[in-house]
């Protein structure tokens, strides 16, 4: 990418976003919220498209293998036999789980006997299997390819295929945005996945799904995180939680309409059409750029100047705020900007590699991914639970959703209030107690204690989950916002596929993962503690600024305490301060360079009366 000399650091400090232009555009204004409202229908449309994979990949409730009645003796009768009957007669029945679900019984052609006592093999299934109507959709990406019995590994292979999309878009489409920008990478993501959610509805094999749908994921990556950080650069630090959080309430409200959609669409192929919808209807955004704008701070944050000033003017224009002044030019917002930047600054891009040189960059965004991994890792382990408590598929579904609701409200209520890192803290700690409790305890507690657990750990789990999400996009700077909160939630899509590893082993290494993640959440209670506090703090934009985010201290003191000066001086009487300075250079500058001034300087047409000698010697003479 085109890079271009840095640009100094006065001019770095005088044209502070937070202060100095924000402000002057007209701030949180009836601009900005239209823009944040319609920031929020991709949200809805990408939990619609990612959670509609638990119904595509739902194993039905009761299956089992379609009768051969090749296997059959010759002598067989079906009119002689009941339907209950002749399901027993050629399905083993296993004690417990009922008919078989891969096995059929094979009788020799000339047996005449029907009863058990006859000699009979038993034998992998030949024409296929039978299901039951499961919950939402009777035909799904498991019924349509019959994959079952010694299939049924590809069932977590394409959440794992699904989940390693997300994460390649995270990565390489979070870095696309720092160097594109907001807008132009969530048009291109939004483009595409349009294209592949339609390509999904016309697979025609298992291994075409599979990879479709992992296109289609990385493209959703990419709509979340642009929309995700759009949204919050164009707030001030006290709306910025209150706006993130309604967006997490659109996922939810998806996730809550799903059962109702799946049940309506009944096959699988036109749900994925119903929820390719929303993601056609966001199309809409190519031809309206003022619903979704390129994020000014951005622009100016990579020195885009000319595009900066024109994105500020179009903000400032639909704030109702003017930022010209015919009679003083000068003390303008625009002309600060270019007193500010030099005239042949060229936009200088970043990337993620560019944490190798900093401090503190990195280490707040290692720590964000440790605790996003572990708040959707260690999730598995609560709603396994959920699962041994009732079988019933809507139960933990339902369940789940609404502790995601008050995870989201309890949010909004905290984190204001008591700040980030110490909300942070309280969840994971939360969250490693109920994980431990019901390792440890599990055994010994009645149903209704390892139900409240699971519950209380679900919900803290998902607000630790939010909650480092929200956090990694204020802490990290600006010029590298896309590529880091990339990084964070690509460490998220790892913890949820750690799920799907579980299960491809038949959740036989289930122990060991409840007791990898119950130690995780209790290391990351230490790691948290390194974190900045960022409540009411502007977004950083530069690499410099990001530096400075660093952890407050443990114990308070007085900030005066360790600089008390040896002897007593006076204040200066008058203070050199820059801002006032510049302006006052770029007021003289512009008016003297305009035609049209303020005022009129008069010009003698006619000699005057007197001459300057004749003057003068009227005064000697009076002297004489």
């Amino acid at each position: 990418m085109a890079t271009a000399p840095l640009v100094p650091a006065r001019s770095r400090l005088q044209m502070d976003y937070e202060t100095k232009v924000f402000p002057h555009t007209g701030g949180y204004g009836r601009y900005n919220r239209i823009v944040v409202v319609f920031s929020w229908f991709p949200s809805f449309a990408v939990m619609l498209n990612l959670f509609s994979d638990v119904f595509y990949t739902l194993i039905p409730d009761s299956y089992h293998c379609r009768p051969d009645p090749l296997l059959l003796p010759s002598t067989f009768l079906l009119s002689n036999f009941t339907r209950k009957g002749y399901l027993n007669l050629a399905i083993p029945w296993v004690n417990g789980t009922g008919l078989s679900h891969c096995e059929l019984f094979r009788y020799t052609s000339n047996s005449s006997d029907f009863s058990g006592n006859v000699p009979r093999v038993r034998v992998s299934c030949t024409k296929g299997w039978e299901y039951t109507h499961g919950a939402g959709l009777q035909s799904n990406f498991v019924t349509e390819w019959n994959l079952v019995c010694s299939d049924y590994w590809k069932i977590p292979l394409q959440h794992i295929c699904l989940m390693v999309g997300w994460i390649l878009g995270y990565i390489f489409l979070g870095t696309l945005c720092d160097w594109l920008g907001r807008r132009r990478c969530f048009l291109l993501s939004i483009s595409l996945s349009s294209l592949f959610g339609v390509a999904v509805c016309l697979s025609n094999s298992a291994v075409m799904f599979l990879l479709l749908r992992l296109s289609q994921g990385a493209m959703l990556a990419g709509v979340f995180v642009s929309s995700y950080i759009a949204r919050l650069e164009l707030c001030d630090p006290p709306h910025r939680l209150m706006v993130a959080m309604i967006s997490s309430f659109f996922g939810v409200f998806a996730e809550l309409l799903l059962p109702g959609i799946a049940i309506l669409c009944r096959d699988w192929p036109v749900l994925q059409a119903v929820a390719t919808l929303p993601l056609l209807l966001l199309l809409s955004y190519w031809c309206c750029a003022s619903v979704f704008p390129e994020s000014p701070r951005w622009l100016l944050a990579t020195t885009q100047i000319a595009q900066a000033k024109r994105s500020l003017q179009e903000f400032s224009t639909r704030n109702g705020v003017c930022l010209q002044d015919e009679i003083y030019p000068g003390e303008t917002l625009l002309s600060e900007i270019d007193t500010a930047y030099v005239e042949d600054c060229r936009p200088r891009y970043f990337s993620v590699l560019e944490l190798r040189r900093t401090r503190v960059i990195w280490k707040n965004c290692l720590i964000l991914s440790f605790t996003l991994f572990i708040g959707t890792g260690i999730q598995y382990c609560f709603t396994r639970n959920l699962r041994s408590y009732s079988t019933n598929f809507y139960f933990s579904y339902f369940l789940r959703v609404l502790t995601g609701a008050l995870a989201c409200i309890f949010i909004c209520q905290t984190v204001d209030r008591f700040g980030r890192r110490g909300m942070l803290l309280l969840s994971a700690i939360i969250t490693g107690l109920s994980s431990l409790l019901l390792l440890a305890l599990t055994q010994y507690l009645r149903g209704g204690l390892v139900l409240v657990l699971s519950v209380v750990g679900l919900l803290f789990s998902q607000a630790l989950a939010m909650l480092s999400v929200f956090f990694a996009c204020e802490v990290m700077p600006t010029v590298v916002r896309g590529g880091c909160l990339g990084l964070v939630l690509a460490a998220g899509c790892v913890g949820m596929a750690a799920s799907s590893l579980m299960e491809l082993q038949n959740n036989g290494g289930y122990f060991l993962h409840h007791v990898v993640f119950a130690s995780f959440a209790v290391l990351s209670v230490l790691s948290i503690m390194l974190l900045p506090e960022s409540k009411r703090k502007p977004l950083p934009d530069s690499m410099k600024e990001g530096e400075c985010h660093r952890r407050p201290p443990l114990l308070r003191s007085r900030p005066d305490r360790h600089s008390l000066p040896l002897l007593h001086t006076r204040p200066p009487l008058s203070e050199y301060n820059p801002d006032n300075y510049s302006r006052l250079v770029s007021a003289t500058r512009k008016m003297l360079t305009k035609d049209s001034l303020p005022y009129r300087i008069a010009v003698l047409t006619q000699p005057p009366l007197v001459t300057d000698s004749e003057t003068q010697g009227q005064e000697n003479e009076t002297l004489r």
